[in-house]
């Protein structure tokens, strides 16, 4: 298996875990008032379309990057949605504070930037590949 292939594969590992573990707490929040987001919800369930949105769509993008070939635009790809997350992280950084959740925020927020790099790298060298005719 090529880094690339390892590379996409590990992140859709990450995108999998962390997404079924947040729509896990989403879910708990909305529906049965338990768990790290009632802080964040409190009497307003509804708020919790764009928690399960967007921990939905990263287990979506996380299948999808399991079956991508270690083609440039995939890696690009996996750099993108991991600049948004990461960067979605750290603007609503409020949110890990009061779920208590902060230790989790680190973690995501680290593991967003290392991979938006790697799949940085991963995407020129993969075009250089192409470029080469290799």
């Amino acid at each position: 298996m090529t880094f690339g292939r390892t590379l996409l594969r590990a992140d859709a590992i990450f995108l999998m875990v962390a997404a079924a573990g947040g729509m896990t707490t989403d879910l708990l929040g909305v529906f049965f008032e338990r768990g790290p987001f009632v802080a964040v919800m409190g009497k307003s369930p509804h708020v919790g379309i764009g928690f399960v949105e967007a921990h939905g769509l990263a287990f979506v993008i996380g299948v999808l990057l399991w079956r991508a070939e270690p083609l440039h635009s995939w890696h690009f790809t996996a750099m993108s949605v991991h600049v948004l997350l990461g960067a979605a992280n750290i603007v609503f950084w409020q949110i890990f504070i009061v779920s208590d959740m902060l230790a989790m925020g680190y973690i995501t927020t680290l593991l967003h930037g290392l991979f938006a790099i790697l799949q940085l790298l991963a995407a020129v060298s993969a075009a250089r590949l192409s470029y080469n005719g290799g």
